[in-house]
């Protein structure tokens, strides 16, 4: 009778493992290694914990190197403007706009909003990019500061 008993609950033990076998998606898929955006490309790699990304313009390249937590994440606005998104080991999120005309602006990511699929920019940002390339951002008036200061008129120009 214990044979019997022993038989059937060894029979589910093996199999459990079986029918918990299941493929799944990962829940965020991994970040492109590498991302063309007009004249400019993005290339990153990764040595154990070492980070490695490059951005290519017509004006030259510029590699960096750092532990992450996350990233470096590549994005193309408007087919033109490349972006690039880390975080570092220390919980810092950086964010970088590369521009067709060789200049690029930086943010800590505290100062960067998404709203409706758009990157908001402090109103600040306006003045340094070149005016066909300002179109792909929004702009916001948080980032209020003495020595860049908000004039009225850029105040009208902010999303919120």
């Amino acid at each position: 009778m214990k044979m019997s008993l022993l038989l059937p609950l060894s029979a589910l033990l093996f199999a459990a493992p079986a029918h918990a076998q299941t493929a799944s998606k990962p829940a965020n898929p991994p970040p492109p290694s590498s991302l063309a955006c007009g004249v400019l490309k993005a290339e990153s790699s990764k040595t154990g914990s070492l980070s490695t990304w490059t951005v290519s313009s017509p004006s030259g390249k510029s590699t960096e190197t750092g532990v992450l937590k996350s990233g470096p994440r590549f994005e193309c606005l408007d087919g033109a403007v490349l972006t690039v998104e880390f975080t570092s080991t220390a919980g810092h999120s950086f964010f970088d706009a590369y521009f067709p005309d060789g200049t690029n602006i930086g943010y800590g990511r505290q100062q960067i909003d998404r709203r409706n699929a758009r990157i908001v920019l402090p109103i600040q940002a306006k003045a340094r990019i070149a005016a066909p390339y300002r179109g792909a951002f929004d702009y916001h008036c948080k980032l209020n500061m003495p020595a860049d200061p908000i004039s009225p008129a850029m105040r009208a120009e902010c999303a919120f």
